[in-house]
């Protein structure tokens, strides 16, 4: 599975916010965790609903948008 599958944009779902799998995780969330100085398994004791993978998914989506 490409890690961009892992990112899902619903327009009813979090105001159409990038989100994890189709839950109310935005992107913008995770990021903001790992911003502030949160491990990778801080984050994921924080969102236990999330996987490494999910968190690896968010670094590559703001990786793209940030070449774009």
């Amino acid at each position: 599975m490409d890690l961009l599958e892992r990112i899902t944009i619903e327009p009813g779902k979090c105001g159409g916010k990038p989100c994890i799998r189709g839950m109310r995780i935005p992107v913008s969330e995770v990021l903001g965790l790992l911003a502030h100085g949160m491990t990778a398994q801080q984050v994921l004791e924080q969102l236990p609903d999330l996987e490494m993978e999910d968190i690896r998914a968010a670094l590559e989506f703001a990786a793209r948008r940030a070449s774009a």
